[in-house]
């Protein structure tokens, strides 16, 4: 499809689970839509593929909450529009030490949203399991309502059949090589190919949501060198022994699950594997996007012995995990992550939406959302409290190289 002398109100540059949300929000709204992606659609070379991602509500910085409850919503809402599911819900359990400043954080945000929780110790927390989880004496665990397991892949499919229904059109294996102002009619011309048999698409609006290349185009269009570091992280399914494979199954009580320790611990109940169940550490190494070493992540012996520990025997640790698959993080150094106008001579012409920090995929339809609002009508208005979009600035690594300030770490 040549798309040389077309002209767009929107162009999206990336089309992973945000740009793809993006997408769909702007082809809603009645804007003439193209979403361009470098590879093939749902390729597995960055952060939006693969079998399950968690949702939650429960984080140590309040204005996360506020954005889940309103993604969870608007995950429902996409899932009526298609007619199939994506979005399998569970409970959610966060565990720590009781002394634990993340976690007390996390209980005081719950109490600050309005997100019902419980906080529940050793013996409790065995009894509301039947036994499935063992804590330490001198650890809690905090009971939330919200959470759930989506799967990537096919949501990623989903809004990008959703922007494909409302009018958006889409291009893959279509690299951006630069975004130029352009000074005659205004707007943006987007370059793609190589060289001199390359095309240029004009757009009103541009908005960048390239993962783990963000930072490398966000460079080259405009010099500024935004603090994203892509980091390759690895994810481990593990098997769960002979009889305890329905327990530990989404579908009933058993929860995804977060552990407010050293190492951060995640995981999900069985589901896209029958008898597997996913339990990884939070982290990795940096990387190159375009060099990868797809190497085999982080040490799993800290995991083994969480595992052990908390599952009372019923998931198999000798041999290690018995299948791996690789991801990447998009990470800032506050871990916040990057929504904001271009700015210099692009104005507000560019919207830019990166650095989610390995806790971004379930709020795609939220971040979507505030992306095409900013890139119609420059401001946001219903989708997240005013001030929130505050703590997403690109000037505030300008104003501190490690961005916002914390009083404590963990999600």
């Amino acid at each position: 499809m040549d798309l040389s002398g077309e002209q767009f109100d929107v162009i999206v540059v990336g089309a992973g689970i945000m740009g793809s949300c993006t997408a769909y929000q702007l082809a809603k709204r009645g804007q003439k839509v193209l979403l361009l992606e470098q590879f093939d659609f749902l390729h597995h070379r960055g952060s939006s593929h693969g079998e399950s991602r968690t949702i939650r509500s429960t984080y140590t910085d309040d204005y996360y909450c506020a954005m889940a409850l309103e993604s969870a919503r608007l995950w429902e809402e996409a899932e009526s529009e298609i007619g199939y599911k994506v979005y399998f819900k569970a409970p959610h359990f966060d565990l720590g030490p009781s002394n634990s400043q993340s976690l007390r954080a996390l209980i005081a945000s719950c109490g600050k949203r309005s997100v019902g929780c419980r906080v529940l110790d050793p013996r409790e927390v065995e009894e509301e399991f039947a036994g499935r989880f063992k804590l330490p004496e001198d650890w809690i665990g905090v009971c939330t309502e919200l959470g759930g397991v989506i799967k990537p892949t096919k949501a990623v499919a989903m809004f990008q059949a959703l922007a494909i229904q409302n009018g958006a059109v889409l291009r893959d294996r279509t690299e951006v090589k630069g975004i130029v102002k352009d000074n005659e009619k205004g707007g943006i011309r987007v370059l793609i190919g190589d060289g001199g048999g390359g095309e240029e698409i004009w757009g009103e609006k541009c908005v960048v949501t390239a993962g783990a290349w963000t930072e490398k185009l966000v460079k080259i269009v405009s010099g500024i060198e935004l603090p994203i570091q892509p980091v390759e992280t690895t994810v481990c399914y593990w098997r769960v022994k002979e009889g305890h494979e329905g327990k530990l199954a989404i579908g009933g009580d058993f929860p995804t699950f977060a552990s407010y320790s050293q190492p951060y611990i995640y995981g999900t109940p069985s589901l896209e594997f029958p008898g597997l169940i996913k339990v990884a550490v939070h982290g990795g190494f940096p990387c190159d996007p375009d060099r990868r070493k797809w190497g085999p992540g982080k040490a799993v012996e800290e995991l083994k012995g969480w595992i052990a520990a908390t599952f009372g025997g019923a998931v198999e640790t000798e041999g290690g995990p018995v299948a791996k698959q690789s991801c990447m993080y998009s990470m800032t150094p506050d871990e916040d992550y990057v929504i904001d106008f271009l700015g210099g001579e692009f104005g507000e012409d560019v919207v830019v939406g990166g650095g989610f920090s390995g806790h971004g995929f379930k709020m795609g339809p939220v971040v979507g959302k505030i992306l095409a609002e900013l890139a119609v009508h420059g401001e946001v208005k219903g989708v997240v409290e005013e001030g929130i979009l505050g703590y997403f600035r690109i000037h505030r690594f300008v104003e501190n190289p490690l961005g916002n300030s914390k009083e404590y770490s963990g999600e």
